[in-house]
């Protein structure tokens, strides 16, 4: 396997002229950068709607797009936009942050106006679309049409009748929000279209995508209100139990989630067909699946629903290898990058090992004062080949901003592993980097703001918190030549031009 090296850097955070990243001219040229640089790999986060919190992970859709990637400049070329009123439209004066209040309020509107002039009822692509996909996108559609007939309710709290999907109810609301409906498919159209000509762009110039699939779906969800029978709900579709970590070293009260739990029974009877569809989905998107949360598979934690903390949780036995032997079958050889981060036991590694995917190391976590012995699975010379090293990843502090909050001890834990004492700490990322990227793990992927040396103002999430997370963007200007030719030289150094070493 030939050694090589990505980066990190979500959708969200391209530059571009309408307030978020998207899929407009600055994706390709980001593209075009990457494959300057040297890296071979692109990783985002989950390209899916975000709902309260902004996080890509609590989602309305496990398959559906987020509205907010379509490029308007794609729609003007198209006629169904001026570039007058895009520009006429307050997305927020920051080019650094996504305001999402200010998006959510424009951006819905210009894509309105889109869709009532596309006249796309009579557009045959978007009919195939339709049809190709309607084993989710009718549900879909529909949901988030009466969720805004709801004014934006979870679907737990609509009428009864549409609630517990009664039939008459269900074509009562397909009817009376038939617009509405198509606005939504008309959207993930338009996602769809977009997304696969820049996937193919960035394959056609060497680059391969890293996509990211939550463990969990959001309990408010079209997932969950189209098929309760794969949660554990109650005969009123209320969860029994729902999703968290329990408590450790860094939270007392551990993490309450809140997404509905699997029924891994009932997956296992149907021969995980719904797990089927999604992977299969998923790898339509991307070239490589990084699976969140991968310990859940082998055990996840069950706290009561309506509890106010993960104190009183359980550990309950996943599937296991099952699901993965059963997605060989169906699916045959797939890239896949099991996130194998946290609390991990005996039979979390054995799962790893028997599903051949390799697991993730992470650098900071490797000089925790707790644990300072030398067999540390995070310290780079205790990587196996067939795992992805990463300086950190969207939940952890920058690397500059991490070695600014450790303790002393940790630090001349750090120093010492490097066998540096003199390099003043904010050059100290180099060093880190480098020590990541000369490991023999086969892939290397390191976050933008890593390389660009940035401190915590540039983090991208902090866990169990909101109002904060998902908003740094870049700047075309940090996107330098000088910074690309920095990056390029380390994998070169290090053998990781992957491809363009040939």
């Amino acid at each position: 396997m030939n050694r090589t090296a990505g980066i990190l850097l979500p959708i969200t955070s391209l530059p571009s002229k309408y307030g978020i990243g998207c899929f407009s001219k600055s994706a390709y040229d980001f593209i075009d950068w990457l494959k300057k640089a040297g890296q071979c790999y692109w990783q985002i986060l989950p390209l899916v709607p975000t709902s309260y919190g902004d996080s890509p992970y609590q989602s309305f859709s496990t398959y559906a797009g987020n509205p907010y990637f379509i490029s308007l400049e794609a729609l003007i070329e198209e006629g169904v936009l001026t570039e007058e009123e895009c520009d006429g439209a307050d997305f927020g004066s920051d080019p650094k942050e996504v305001d999402y209040e200010k998006l959510y309020q424009a951006r819905y509107l210009l894509l309105r106006k889109a869709y009532e002039r596309s006249q796309i009822a009579q557009n045959p692509e978007y009919l195939k679309f339709v049809e190709e996909n309607s084993w989710w996108l009718k549900d879909y559609g529909l949901f988030m049409a009466v969720k805004e007939r709801f004014q934006g309710k979870p679907w737990t709290e609509w009428a009864e009748d549409i609630r517990l999907r009664w039939d008459f109810a269900m074509d009562y609301y397909r009817r009376e929000q038939y617009f509405e409906i198509e606005f939504h498919q008309y959207l993930q159209y338009q996602f769809y279209k977009q997304w696969m000509k820049l996937k193919t762009y960035a394959n056609e110039n060497g680059i391969r995508i890293v996509g990211d699939i939550p463990i969990y779906v959001a309990l408010d969800s079209a997932d969950t209100w189209a098929c309760p029978e794969l949660f554990q709900l109650d005969s009123n579709n209320v969860p029994i139990a729902v999703a968290g970590c329990p408590p450790d070293g860094f939270s007392a009260t551990g993490q309450l989630w809140g997404n509905p739990l699997y029924r891994w029974e009932y997956h296992e009877s149907t021969g995980f067909q719904w797990w089927m569809k999604r992977l299969d989905y998923c790898f339509r998107l991307y070239d490589v699946v990084r699976i969140d949360h991968f310990r859940g598979f082998d055990q996840y934690y069950s706290i009561p629903f309506g509890a106010e903390s993960a104190v009183n949780g359980t550990w309950e036995q996943g599937p296991g290898i099952r699901l993965f032997n059963r997605m060989r079958e169906v699916l045959g050889h797939r890239e896949v990058i099991a996130e194998d981060l946290g609390y991990v036991t005996d039979s979390v590694r054995k799962l790893v090992a028997d599903s051949g995917f390799p697991g993730m190391k992470v650098l900071e976590f490797a000089f925790d004062s707790r644990d300072t012995g030398c067999a540390n699975d995070y310290l780079p010379h205790n990587y196996i080949e067939n795992c992805v090293a990463y300086t950190g990843t969207h939940d952890n502090e920058t690397l500059a901003g991490w070695f600014n909050s450790i303790t002393k001890e940790e630090l001349d834990l750090a120093r010492n592993y490097l066998c540096d004492e003199y390099t003043p700490k904010k050059y100290l990322y180099r060093s880190f980097i480098s020590l990541v990227m000369r490991s023999c793990a086969c892939l290397c992927i390191i976050p933008m703001q890593d390389y660009l040396g940035y401190d915590n103002s540039a983090r991208m999430n902090r866990p169990s918190t909101v109002g904060t997370n998902w908003k740094w963007r870049l700047t075309e200007e940090e996107l330098s030549q000088e910074l690309q030719k920095e990056i390029y030289e380390t994998a070169r150094r290090y053998g990781r031009l992957g491809w363009q070493a040939e």
